[in-house]
């Protein structure tokens, strides 16, 4: 201790003399008392975050640091270091798993044995979410006042939609709905007299009441059926006194047929969509036109397409488009085009070849390109120079083959390197072939018509890939397919063809000209 007070005191007195020697007195002035403070010179400042601390075992700390025992295991692979971070992991990961907490189920107490009533009444008072099916609340346990009810009474009166299905008839769908056989029949024979069978549309629904059932164990009455027979007649079926009668209830229906017209424009699609015509008329008119004309090159922006649709609205604002019945092409005020559906099949017939012959251009035989023309060539697959009877269609395998004009069929099957071969005989002596599909959808001897899928791409016979092989014969000769046309000869007789101009005129005159809205399909 004395040593320490020793040391204290060398050090306050070293601090005076080191003052003394810095401060210069001025002359004539006393000099300076310095008093020391011995103990306030003894306190040390506390220690700082900054400051680290002093180690307590150095010797370990310092091996610790050396020694690096969790060391990057992606580097210096098969090295002590790694042996040595590698038994870490291997330390570390299988205390973990030695010490993990055990999760099995704590065993509990058996529930209390119960008897059935005593857990319909347990339940009866407990509180449980109905989405998991629970049942609480719907009915109260047994007490001494329940009694068990001998049966329950059935309602008097069921009502349900039933729907009629593709190829379904009208008694098999009373018997799903739970008519009975006998009286499902009669329901068919007296709807029968006023709709027969295969005239009422698949989907159509059906309102069936049925009443009571005469005995334990039977069908229902049916009491009632309405549902809608055609556009413009609804019937009812009603059960009174034991007997079934039918009630007719016709809907009033305008028929005046539509008429759409409007201008060409950039897009003859476009054009008509918008003047309202349904997608459905618009295909059939442009079928019709490209039998007579070429949608690109003889139509003009400025020419006025007409068209005349059946159309029939109900009483009830229901709208019903039917066929395309007339379809024109106008230009300068004037007509250029005008075809009518006309006859037994309901062709559209034009009305400037009823007295004169008129060339058309045959139709394209598939929606693809052309790959190889007409003439001689070197055979992609035989190797040599031999004459292409045809041209090449380039097109996606199964695309449909459209015959490109009205004829009968003379052969279809195989036929050598054309493969899977259809041949059409059509008007004055012209004949066409399609080879190489892989699929024929006619038969020998059918008759087809224009547009008229006859079979689909393929690559059968002698073919480096599926495409069409398109052929023309005159006079039994092949010949180039390349812009050929076929004379459309008058159809129509001198008796018809009055007939066929009053038609055309009333269809005309008759025809509304207004579109409210666009109408669908």
């Amino acid at each position: 201790m004395f040593k320490a007070l020793r040391q204290d005191r060398s050090e306050s007195v070293a601090r005076q003399q080191a003052f003394a020697h810095h401060a210069v007195p001025s002359s004539g002035a006393p000099a300076p008392v310095i008093l020391a403070f011995p103990a306030r010179d003894r306190i040390r400042p506390p220690l700082t975050l900054a400051e680290p601390l002093p180690p307590r075992f150095p010797r370990i700390e310092a091996w610790f640091s050396r020694a690096n025992l969790a060391p990057d295991l992606a580097v210096d692979i098969g090295s002590g270091t790694w042996l040595r971070g590698l038994a870490t992991l291997v330390t570390l990961t299988a205390s973990a798993i030695a010490l993990c907490p055990d999760f099995t189920a704590i065993d509990t107490a058996s529930a209390m044995p119960l008897a059935a009533g005593q857990q319909d009444e347990y339940r009866s008072q407990a509180i449980a979410p109905l989405a998991l099916g629970a049942d609480s609340g719907r009915r109260m346990g047994l007490t001494p006042r329940v009694r068990p009810v001998a049966g329950l009474p059935e309602r008097p009166t069921i009502q349900l939609v039933s729907t009629l299905g593709q190829g379904d008839t009208l008694t098999a769908m009373l018997e799903r709905a739970g008519v009975a056989a006998d009286q499902s029949a009669q329901v068919a024979r007296l709807v029968a007299t006023a709709a027969p069978d295969g005239t009422i549309a698949p989907g159509t629904p059906f309102d069936i009441t049925l009443g009571k059932r005469p005995a334990a164990g039977s069908a229902r009455a049916l009491q009632s059926l309405n549902f809608r027979a055609r556009f413009d007649l609804d019937l009812a079926v009603t059960a009174s006194g034991g007997s079934l009668s039918l009630a007719r209830r016709p809907i009033r229906v305008d028929e005046t047929p539509l008429r759409i017209r409007g201008t060409v424009g950039p897009s003859l699609y476009r054009s008509a969509r918008n003047a309202g015509a349904p997608v459905s008329a618009i295909q059939a008119y442009l079928q019709a036109l490209d039998k007579y004309v070429s949608l690109e090159s003889d139509l003009t922006a400025q020419d006025q397409f007409d068209m005349i649709v059946a159309y029939k609205r109900s009483a009830r604002g229901e709208r019903q488009t039917g066929d395309l019945l007339y379809a024109g092409v106008e230009r300068g005020g004037k007509p250029t085009l005008q075809l009518l559906r006309w006859g037994k099949e309901g062709q559209m017939q034009a009305a400037g070849i009823i007295s004169q012959p008129r060339s058309v251009a045959l139709g394209m035989p598939v929606a693809g390109h052309i790959t190889s023309t007409y003439g001689p060539r070197r055979h992609p697959i035989l190797g040599f120079v031999r004459m292409h009877a045809g041209i090449d269609f380039g097109a996606a395998y199964g695309s449909p083959i459209y015959a490109v004009a009205d004829g009968i069929v003379t052969f279809a099957g195989r036929h050598g390197g054309h493969g899977n071969y259809v041949r059409l005989q059509h008007a004055g002596g012209l004949g066409t072939g399609y080879g190489h599909m892989s699929r024929i959808a006619v038969a020998d001897g059918t008759q087809v018509r224009a547009g008229q899928v006859i079979g689909f791409v393929g690559s059968t016979g002698l073919s480096t890939g599926p495409h069409l092989h398109f052929e023309a014969y005159r006079g039994g000769h092949t010949i180039n397919p390349a812009g050929l046309a076929i004379a459309v000869r008058p159809q129509i007789d001198g008796p018809q063809r009055d007939a066929f101009k009053a038609r055309l005129d009333a269809l005309l005159r008759m025809a509304s000209t207004r579109v409210d809205t666009p109408l669908g399909d």
